[in-house]
């Protein structure tokens, strides 16, 4: 039960709950960015077997087409940030969707196998952007005592995205006979999987021409006037404006355009908190949970099940990962973000272990491959567990520690950096997984496993709690 009175902010002023209706629609605007990295990472899983079949490829350019778009997050957040400081946060958001617009076209009629993976390179330029922007510029338009449940709308955005991917998928598949390599008004399958995400990258594009500019933007670019007016909106028109943009104003006029040489410093070359942030984006793809997300209707088939449950036990995840973000969202201001991912690593860390003892069982090669129906229930559950544990913790508190952690001086290169690193992470286990599978399914899940376990040391030793702290007090 909840209480009826406003939270307080740390410095004892109301939340506002009258402006909290606009925060939310203006933060989710945002988080639609969010929807499309969901939507484009996860739409791929569905069209797996029919892209190595159109093409006539093996597991190893399967993986390479799959992560290289991969490649394109990390070069699109690497500069996001920057161009974000020099455009906006509106018309960066902009700009990517363009660019997802772009690659849906491209991805839905490609001319070849690498010229599918230009496209996915495109997309994940727009999916990086997406990935820096939205949760720095939720954080900054966002009241204090609210900021870890609106920052959580971009895992939220992310996790439906995921949703309706998967159900795209089944739909579209069941529209073609159950088979991805079916057409459709003599369009194969798979192809209307990747082409459907137009319609959503359009709505981005249009919802980001509604919402207001940060006022920390600005703030820097001299247009005070609008900042005032943001900021009445979001706080309510009784907090002392002009305070708020002195406040804002001083704190700016401190720092310089951030370079990548203000993150250099420590033992270890960079700032400590900008090796914590790396390190929390690397963990969360160590564990393996994006190969749920992409791979999992190939997984299930290469245990023995046919393509369309493959796809219903996908769409299944996928409403898991959706009931877990909703659980975060609830707790993430309450408990705290440092409790959460400790949960969450424990969690991880048993479920990737029951799932790889399950797997030791497969036997059979090619198109003969099965798995006991005990060991079979064991991995289907251990699935579902493991995708619930990470939606309640390191999905959603990664994304909202990455926007509230960093100093404002380095905040958005500091974003950059981790961001990138978790791309580049990504990646690599995006890649190599087609190929260890195929070489040891239960020991693939055994090293998540083990990165689940180090998480949570990581987590208990180095990771701030950033619980109801202003941004400007990130120091």
């Amino acid at each position: 039960m909840t209480s009826t009175a406003p939270p307080m902010d740390p410095q004892g002023r109301s939340a506002h709950p009258d402006h909290l209706g606009h925060v939310v629609f203006i933060t989710a605007a945002a988080a639609m960015g969010g929807f499309l990295f969901g939507y484009d990472s996860a739409v791929i899983n569905g069209a797996v077997t029919g892209i190595k079949s159109h093409f006539g490829v093996g597991s190893g350019e399967t993986g390479l087409v799959v992560s290289v778009a991969l490649l394109g997050c990390a070069f699109g957040a690497a500069f996001a940030g920057r161009l974000a400081d020099r455009l906006g946060r509106i018309r960066s958001m902009q700009i990517a969707a363009v660019l997802f617009t772009a690659s849906a076209i491209g991805s839905m009629f490609p001319f070849s196998l690498w010229d599918l993976g230009f496209w996915r390179v495109v997309g994940g330029i727009g999916i990086g952007m997406a990935s820096v922007i939205a949760p720095a510029y939720i954080a900054e338009v966002a009241p204090p005592a609210y900021r870890g449940r609106l920052g959580s709308l971009q895992q939220l955005g992310i996790v439906v995205g995921i949703v309706i991917s998967q159900l795209a998928n089944y739909a579209v598949a069941q529209a073609a006979g159950g088979e991805t390599t079916n057409t459709i008004l003599g369009i194969e399958a798979w192809q209307w999987m990747l082409g459907v995400m137009v319609v959503p990258a359009a709505l981005y594009g249009v919802l980001s021409l509604t919402i207001p500019e940060s006022p920390r933007y600005l703030i820097s670019a001299g247009r005070h006037d609008e900042a005032r007016k943001v900021l009445a909106d979001v706080e309510g028109s009784d907090v002392d404006l002009d305070t708020r943009v002195a406040e804002i104003e001083q704190l700016l006029r401190s720092d310089h355009e951030p370079k990548l040489s203000d993150l250099l410093g420590g033992r270890w070359g960079l700032l400590p908190i900008v090796w914590v942030g790396i390190l929390l984006s690397v963990f969360q793809q160590l564990v393996g949970i994006n190969v749920i997300f992409y791979y999992s209707s190939a997984l299930w088939q290469s245990v023995g099940i046919n393509t369309s449950n493959s796809l219903l036990i996908s769409l299944s995840t996928s409403i898991i990962n959706l009931i877990g973000t909703f659980i975060a969202i609830a707790l993430v201001d309450r408990v705290g973000r440092k409790p959460l991912a400790l949960v969450g690593s424990a969690g991880m860390a048993l479920s990737l272990a029951a799932a790889s003892w399950a797997f030791s069982y497969k036997s059979g090669t090619g198109q003969d491959i099965s798995i006991p129906d005990t060991q079979g229930t064991v991995a289907l559950i251990a699935a579902h567990v493991f995708v619930l544990f990470f939606a309640l913790s390191w999905g959603v508190v990664v994304w909202v520690l990455l926007g509230e952690m960093f100093p404002n001086r380095v905040r958005a290169a500091a974003l950059g950096i981790a961001a990138s690193a978790q791309w580049l992470a990504n990646w690599a286990i995006t890649v190599t997984f087609p190929s260890l599978s195929d070489w040891n399914l239960s020991a693939t899940y055994i090293a998540y496993a083990g990165f689940a376990v180090l998480s949570f040391f990581f987590v208990l030793k180095f990771v701030p709690e950033t619980k109801g702290k202003k941004l400007e007090e990130m120091g």
